[in-house]
């Protein structure tokens, strides 16, 4: 299995790469074209703002290639944070409210969060119960709900529900918080600062690629 991390020059790979070497993977931090060409499976990881991530990859030249490896090749794909939002057709991140074009590899669009009650500020910083909303390969039926590490403003509104994999309750909606389509994975929390959830999550994204390759 060649895993690779993809550079992405928008943050969090130092903690993403240890948290696959703690897992026993041995994944490679790559931009070059010619290792995610050849890669088995790709996380997609970032933080920070959607019109930088996309920016970033489209500087690289990798928006094409990702598109082939998920959609074409079907290589397994997981977005954290930043990646699982890079994953929609658009985001309103922008200051006029205008709208940015993502990979569109899961129909949505990312929108700013609007907690329901006054307790629950943006960002969304903090541990939150995570809920699956449907038996999947990173939540089987052994999945008993726990808590997870989350950081951020804009959340994916999904198209189709049968794409969401799990959700937060956060001031008083469901926000969704994992996504689950074919061979395209997502996760707006952080595993990687999860403690053994996370790690116990990303083992299972292991153990799929393994399972398909």
């Amino acid at each position: 299995m060649k895993l690779v991390i993809i550079d992405t020059q928008a943050g969090n790979l130092g903690s993403v790469y240890s948290a696959f070497k703690r897992i026993g993977s041995d994944p490679l931090v790559s931009n070059k074209k010619e290792d995610i060409e050849a890669a088995t499976a790709l996380v997609l990881p970032g933080v920070g703002a959607f019109e930088h991530g996309m920016k970033n990859l489209h500087k690289l030249g990798l928006v094409e290639l990702i598109k082939k490896k998920a959609c074409v090749e079907k290589t397994p794909i997981i977005g954290i944070c930043l990646g699982m939002q890079l994953l929609a057709d658009t985001s309103t991140e922008t200051n006029d409210g205008s709208e940015l074009e993502g990979l569109g590899l899961v129909s949505g669009k990312v929108k700013r969060l609007k907690g329901k009650l006054p307790d629950f500020l943006v960002p969304n910083i903090g541990w939150y119960d995570v809920v699956k909303s449907k038996e999947s390969s990173l939540f089987p039926d052994s999945y008993s709900t726990k808590a997870f590490y989350h950081v951020h403003s804009y959340f994916f509104d999904a198209d189709d529900n049968g794409d969401v994999a799990a959700c937060i309750n956060y001031g008083g909606q469901n926000v969704v918080v994992a996504l689950e389509k074919n061979n395209v994975f997502g996760a707006q929390f952080h595993p990687e600062k999860s403690q053994d959830a996370g790690l116990d999550y990303l083992k299972r994204f292991v153990d799929y690629v393994k399972e398909k390759a």
